[in-house]
């Protein structure tokens, strides 16, 4: 997990860990049969937001490695630029 000290650089890092999380996600959720949440179209319009809300979750728990390189990137473009 990120260390809070780094404040918005950590949340965007993780934010975007989260991000990518959800689209990985997406294509194992397409597997899931139609109706295993309700159904109809509110099912159809929440499985996106259902999806997204387990990257943040799977980031929030450590996720899969990719905020911490994110970070250091983060953190070397803006010592580049001074």
């Amino acid at each position: 997990m990120i260390p809070l000290l780094l404040g918005a650089a950590a949340q965007a890092a993780q934010g975007f860990e989260a991000n990518v999380l959800g689209q990985l996600f997406a294509p194992m959720m397409d597997t899931v049969a139609a109706g295993a949440f309700g159904g109809g179209a509110g099912e159809t319009a929440w499985r996106p937001m259902l999806t997204q809300a387990i990257g943040q979750q799977a980031a929030a728990k450590g996720g899969i490695g990719l905020a911490a390189p994110v970070l250091r990137q983060m953190l070397a473009a803006q010592e580049a630029q001074g």
